[in-house]
């Protein structure tokens, strides 16, 4: 994947100075999930695993609202028609692209203006860190449509940001939450002006870009890992993790710039 031609036929792309923005881009339907986007943006999100030009990423509002999850007429409907074998189908393809989220090393920023609801909630809630305009309205709304809360690993991830009781509440009857509510929770990182919300993420997403990126993919890695480990194997885990950051030329640099009353300029290896 060349960041720089990368021409998606379904959300938004833009690449500068090693930090690539997302967004969906059907405004007028609050930028709603199809087959095609689901997949599409499953397979980026794999192909960044390999890019190594690609430092950060921001995943983005577009038209007032971040995304209004599976697209009532291009999904729901036909979802309706299918077998359990099409519905096994597709809801492992959802699953996929939050696992190509978590996987792919690169720290994930979510800009989340407006709605944010169902798989919404999910592309929020996988990315690494959220920040939310104040009218931002999140909902894990899977229940008022008959469905269970059990959706893209909402049942692991939520109640680990946010606390079991809190997640229950929201999976079991999906009602959706303020921005305020959020960030009191520790869902969102930060409330900000919405004339200030996407310059924000693309800054913090710039600092990352030019921090020790082969370290931050490390403790993206250990992250993702760490959750099913006893506390005895995340301790050695992240002794060889850091044994690995050790050897890399972003460490010597950091020590010699040290010496030198320096600021570090880290290159990601």
């Amino acid at each position: 994947m060349n960041p720089e031609n990368f021409s998606p036929k379904h959300f938004l792309w833009s690449y500068k100075d090693s930090v690539a923005r997302v967004a969906l881009n059907r405004p007028e339907r609050k930028n709603p999930l199809t087959f095609e986007s689901y997949a599409e943006l499953r397979d980026m999100f794999r192909a960044l695993v390999y890019t190594q030009d690609v430092k950060a990423i921001v995943f983005g509002s577009e038209g007032g609202n971040f995304c209004s999850g599976g697209d009532v007429h291009d999904i729901i409907g036909p979802l309706t028609e299918k077998n359990m074998a099409g519905l096994l189908d597709f809801t492992r393809m959802t699953g996929d692209l939050v696992k190509a989220m978590r996987n792919c090393p690169q720290p994930i920023i979510a800009a989340v203006d407006g709605v944010s609801v169902g798989a919404g909630a999910i592309i929020s809630m996988a990315s690494d860190i959220r920040y939310a305009a104040p009218d931002a309205k999140t909902a894990f709304l899977f229940n008022r449509v008959g469905l269970a809360g059990c959706d893209m690993g909402a049942c692991a991830m939520l109640p680990r940001i946010i606390g079991q009781g809190r997640a229950s509440e929201l999976l079991f009857f999906g009602r959706s939450f303020s921005a305020q509510e959020g960030l009191d929770w520790g869902f969102f990182n930060a409330v900000l002006p919405v004339d200030e919300l996407e310059a924000h993420a693309m800054k913090m997403a710039a600092k990352l870009a030019s921090g020790p990126t082969f370290a931050n993919g490390i403790t993206k890695n250990q992250l993702n890992m760490e959750w099913s480990m006893s506390i005895d194997m995340a301790i050695e885990a992240e002794a060889q993790a850091q044994a690995i950051c050790m050897q890399t030329k972003d460490f010597h640099r950091a020590y010699n710039a040290f010496i030198a009353k320096e600021k570090p300029v880290f290159e990601g290896d």
